[in-house]
């Protein structure tokens, strides 16, 4: 794909980002306008996120891993489980997380349960603009566009990045 392309797929994509620090939102919204998305939404938990989906029906949501709520993987398999979003209960999720989450064997095991839950991708914050639009072309790289979007696929590819 060229990069024209590339920054086309980004710039029409609809982005849930649900953190609850105000700054990292901020930041990430920085990030995908730089990138020409203009199509942001946000959630400050995991509850208001999992309403957001619904209401929204994002192309790809940027979750955080530690929300006070819910943590992200709680998130993700509500998410998944909810009959009732069919239409976006396969959307493709970028977890994001401020800590080096494969340090130890509990956190290879929360990562691996959040994988098998659907989690597409991971990102190390502090999120850089190079990082965070290789793990969203690399997420929505099998997602069909928004007429198909309940027949959506899960991507294989399950990245680390920083």
């Amino acid at each position: 794909m060229s990069q024209a392309e590339n920054d086309g797929v980004i710039s029409r994509s609809k982005v849930l980002i649900v953190d609850d620090e105000y700054h990292t939102r901020k930041t990430i919204r920085a990030l995908l306008r730089a990138m020409g998305c203009t199509r942001i939404h946000e959630a400050p938990d995991g509850g208001g996120g999992l309403e957001a989906v619904r209401a929204v029906l994002p192309d790809v949501v940027l979750l955080d891993w530690d929300l006070p709520d819910i943590g992200g993987a709680e998130f993700v398999r509500r998410l998944r489980a909810d009959v009732a979003a069919a239409a976006c209960s396969n959307v493709p999720i970028i977890m994001l997380t401020g800590h080096g989450m494969l340090a130890g064997l509990g956190e290879h095991a929360r990562v691996l349960d959040a994988v098998r839950h659907g989690v597409h991708e991971f990102l190390l914050k502090p999120v850089s603009r190079g990082s965070l639009k290789a793990r969203m072309l690399s997420a929505l790289a099998n997602s069909p566009d928004d007429t198909t979007r309940g027949e959506r696929q899960r991507s294989e590819p399950r990245k680390l990045a920083s």
